[in-house]
């Protein structure tokens, strides 16, 4: 391994023993032939984060149990010597856990340049968010330029990054909201119609809007998987992304054949790393260069220092957010 001097023998991580966040010690993570050591800046906060942390997404097999699935920092270390160039270097990354600590392992692969004009805090809430609504809304469910994107939940970080992607490829976007605040907060990210699901029926006010989804990306499911089928068009693709609502739901068979209904569940946690790295191959190709276009920004709603995670869960635990929080590490 080829590495930086003043690499400490140890780093410090979050714990999460017994649903207990604290800062503790560690040895230093092995850094593998097609892996490098990022010393971290920041890493963003995800929901499912909260779910590893409470034992309900344990880490895939050969993961670390540490939490934290995206990180921006510095590479300090390669594990093979062909990429040397890249120490010094800012980048932002996805990793395979590890993410709350000081430093983090990722694969050479899954490692995006940071822009000169961005700030490492800020790179820190791109990867999990941009990399899941690129897959989701673009990959699986191959939107396109003049087609309706129905987005349930634009303000949190992924429905942020689905409706700006989907605006930068011509899209129209329809999100539900629970709140005129977040309402706002979507037409502010380029919504093109807000449906606030607590006073509003998102099936009768797209059908009064005219519109039709191509493309449906639910982090819902349950009650809402018959509305979806509802206001889909021929050959819709509706992506699953969670099952806040419910994991069981009635289905008409007869209207999902009718409209060649598409049915995808979706997590990127466990694909596996072939699948990751031409995810960000193709992402770069489309949309490295506008990272630091006001366009594509995905607004910070707060940040924490790491001695403060436990008020950043609680943000998320209370579905406060509008966009992404990201955690500073001291």
């Amino acid at each position: 391994m080829e590495k930086s001097p003043l690499i400490p023998e140890k780093t410090r991580y979050i714990s999460h023993d017994s649903g207990q966040l604290t800062l503790q010690s560690m040895a230093m993570p092995n850094v593998g032939a097609s892996q490098v050591l990022i010393k971290v800046s920041a890493f963003g906060v995800n929901r499912a984060d909260l779910l590893q942390r409470a034992g309900k997404y344990p880490a895939p097999k050969g993961d670390s149990p540490v939490l934290g699935l995206e990180v921006a920092g510095t590479v300090v270390a390669v594990g093979d010597t062909a990429h040397h160039h890249l120490i010094g270097k800012r980048v932002l990354s996805l990793t395979a856990g590890g993410g709350y600590a000081e430093y983090a392992v990722a694969e050479q692969a899954l490692l995006i340049p940071v822009p000169e004009k961005m700030p490492l805090y800020q790179a820190a809430g791109v990867a999990e968010v941009m990399l899941t609504a690129f897959d989701a809304i673009i990959r699986t469910g191959k939107l396109a330029p003049g087609q309706v994107l129905l987005c349930h939940g634009g303000a949190s970080g992924v429905g942020a990054a689905a409706i700006r992607i989907a605006k930068a490829v011509g899209a129209t976007v329809v999100t539900t909201q629970s709140s005129d605040e977040k309402g706002q907060f979507a037409r502010s990210l380029g919504a093109d119609h807000v449906i606030n699901y607590k006073q509003q029926d998102f099936v009768t006010e797209m059908k009064a809007l005219g519109l039709q989804a191509n493309v449906i990306l639910d982090p819902v499911g349950g009650e809402y998987l018959k509305g979806n089928l509802q206001v889909a068009s021929l050959d819709c693709h509706c992506i699953m992304l969670a099952m806040l609502g419910g994991r069981f739901a009635e289905l008409d068979f007869a209207r999902l054949l009718q409209k060649r209904f598409n049915l995808h569940g979706s997590t990127l946690r466990n694909r596996t790393l072939e699948y990751k790295a031409e995810l960000v191959k193709q992402f770069c190709q489309e949309f490295e260069e506008q990272l630091t276009e006001p366009h594509l920004e995905i607004p910070i709603y707060r940040q924490f220092n790491w001695q403060e995670i436990e008020l950043a869960h609680q943000v998320l635990e209370h579905n406060e957010n509008l966009g992404k929080v990201v955690v500073n590490v001291a």
